[in-house]
């Protein structure tokens, strides 16, 4: 018999960046359909638009005139401007909306998150085996908010890089690394993950991976290299010397400020932020530590992260996001103890089981996503300004903070003869006696100006006796004004406010 013949080149790329390549489509497709970003983003998302645009003209950032509650690190931005800069010049030359160089810093870090989620997902295959890694990826696949989130930069996402990082590392065997790589997590990007490293460090020091004084000697030296390039970057682009997590550090968790923004109750992360990001995964990464003790070490200190984070009163789904690729592990062996033994009696009315959940999963994901793409109504009333109005004349806009905080960053800003001003504590009555072309805010009227369209947001999901089950309910969040003064602006071809 003649032996089987090599597999084609497209064969073995598939086989060995399949995984990648689905993973990767699916975050591709939430930042090309959801281009616009949010208030939590809005710190990186400036910071890499003035890298890019304003270069070495510190006196031009945005972070300068609003600075935000807190002072954050510079670094993620900065890697992130390096590597799409080659795109974005491109599309500077062929003069690109600049909306696209949104979409390519977007991309530039949605890989570099998926880069690192494949060096744990090949740890997870080396260790589990390859139906383990199948159901790695398919359950992060089905869940929304890994994928969503992957390429928005958020401090908890370039911290989310260096976790996954540590947790191949710690399935490697190479516990120093995984030490080392939660301590630039921690003192650059994301302070809270000094919780992480503190119960993976203590498991690893229970488990005599190594000695006390190999830690301590690894984590101050590492420490003090990451606290000495942090502080030294930026100084230099907050123009005063400073540590920002030490700042942000001394903000929620001294002070405790954070609580002014919202608390949730102790069990909210377990009730209701990991249900909603992992779906079908919650039940089964239970499962999997009872049916796989292989996992324990490893959930269990995760799990701990997610219990200390919950005494802190303000929470977010994304601040513990981080433990979700390691607890999607656990839910992986029991997926696939599920697919293994599903032509088993009693295994196989179980394996249907969760065949159903992945289906009510991708469902759930679905519904997010629909909510999320109406969610950014400031960028989209933006966008329908610029569409409208193409004329040569100068223009200025004014932004309120709703509208900056619902999707308008400086990316969504035109060159001349467009100007734009985030000027704040605007009264309704001053807005008559300014000379500004164009308003985007909330308010449905405004003395001195029309009302030419206006962009409905989500508001919430609705329940309902029929199918679909569930219905998204919009309605007007952004509003564009026009001033009546200018008659070129009121001859335009408006939709006009209902």
């Amino acid at each position: 018999m003649a032996p089987p013949s090599p597999p084609t080149p497209a064969a073995r790329l598939l086989r060995e960046y399949g995984w990648d390549l689905m993973l990767g489509s699916i975050a591709a497709f939430y930042a090309f359909m959801v281009p616009y970003t949010k208030v939590e983003e809005s710190f990186n998302v400036q910071a890499m638009h003035d890298i890019l645009y304003h270069n070495h003209h510190i006196n031009k950032y945005d972070h300068l005139e609003f600075p935000g509650v807190v002072p954050r690190t510079f670094i993620g931005a900065l890697v992130i401007a390096i590597i799409s800069s080659p795109a974005v010049l491109i599309m500077r030359v062929v003069h690109v909306p600049k909306v696209y160089s949104l979409l390519a810093v977007r991309l530039a870090l949605g890989c570099a998150i998926l880069m690192t989620l494949r060096l744990f997902r090949v740890e997870v295959k080396r260790k589990f085996g390859h139906h383990v890694e199948a159901f790695f990826v398919i359950l992060t696949a089905i869940q929304f908010h890994v994928l969503f989130y992957s390429t928005r930069p958020l401090p908890n996402i370039f911290a989310l890089a260096l976790v996954n990082l540590a947790y191949s590392f710690w399935f490697k065997g190479n516990y120093l690394r995984t030490l080392q790589a939660l301590i630039v997590a921690a003192t650059v990007f994301r302070c809270d993950m000094i919780l992480l490293l503190g119960t993976i460090g203590i498991t690893l020091l229970l488990s005599r991976s190594f000695s006390l004084l190999e830690a301590v000697k690894c984590c101050i030296s590492t420490a003090l290299v990451c606290i000495g390039f942090t502080v030294l970057v930026d100084s230099i682009m907050w123009q005063r010397i400073m540590w920002p997590e030490f700042e942000v550090f001394w903000f929620n968790s001294v002070l405790n400020r954070s609580s002014e923004w919202g608390t949730h109750s102790i069990h909210w992360y377990f009730t209701s932020a990991l249900p909603r990001s992992m779906l079908v995964a919650y039940p089964l990464c239970l499962v999997g530590a009872l049916l796989d003790r292989r996992i324990v070490p490893y959930v269990l200190p995760v799990t701990l992260f997610v219990v200390l984070y919950s005494k802190l009163p303000h929470k977010e789904l994304r601040f513990i996001i981080a433990a979700v690729p390691m607890l999607n592990v656990s839910a992986s062996l029991a997926a696939s103890r599920l697919y293994n033994n599903r032509k088993k009696t009693g295994w196989n009315f179980l394996y249907v089981l969760m065949l159903g959940a992945f289906l009510v999963s991708l469902g759930y994901s679905a519904v997010s996503f629909m909510a999320s793409y109406s969610n950014y109504p400031g960028g989209n009333a933006l966008k329908a300004l610029h569409e409208v109005d193409s004329s040569a004349k100068e223009k200025l806009v004014h932004i309120d903070a709703f509208t900056a905080m619902s999707g308008v960053s400086r990316f969504c800003e035109n060159e001349y003869p467009w100007r734009y001003t985030k000027e704040e504590d605007i009264s309704i009555e001053e807005y008559q006696t300014r000379n500004f072309t164009y308003l985007l805010n909330e308010h449905r009227s405004i003395s001195g100006y029309k009302c030419l369209f206006a962009v409905d947001g989500f508001s919430r999901a609705k329940i309902q006796p029929r199918f679909p089950p569930l219905s998204l309910v919009k309605e007007k969040k952004v509003f564009a004004h026009g001033n009546t003064g200018d008659p070129g602006v009121l001859s335009l071809d408006w939709p006009g406010c209902p």
